[in-house]
């Protein structure tokens, strides 16, 4: 059995890196989750399709995709979206449908208290 060695991309680990960071210096649980769960293999990693998205939510939330954001479906009102990659097809319709996609450390320097988010996934 070979040792488990996390995330090899070092883009990757940066955000975790700094994610754990936040949650220490804020002592918000949030952010240590999201890194916690960015820190798992890629398999286990979560993938969520728009359509989820757009049912489990309401308009002007914030969310957070702890993993991929897949383009599968129709996002039908405006959101504030966070994860750690998105697919073309995602990044395409979020833009249509009004909503916003903010990069996981910016969305921690904007609100590190993490007040009004969801992880969703």
């Amino acid at each position: 059995m070979s040792k488990r060695t996390g995330p090899s991309n070092p883009i990757l680990q940066n955000l975790i890196q700094e994610l754990k960071k936040k949650s220490r210096e804020q002592s918000i649980n949030l952010w240590k989750r999201v890194a916690t769960d960015l820190e798992k293999p890629t398999r286990q990693r979560r993938i969520v399709n728009l359509s989820s998205i757009s049912r489990y939510t309401k308009e002007n939330e914030i969310i957070v995709v702890p993993g991929k954001v897949l383009g599968a479906g129709v996002l039908e009102h405006k959101l504030t979206i966070s994860a750690f990659q998105f697919s073309d097809g995602a990044k395409e319709k979020i833009e249509k449908a009004g909503a916003k996609i903010v990069p996981l450390l910016e969305l921690s320097k904007e609100n590190p208290s993490g007040k009004g988010i969801r992880i969703i996934g």
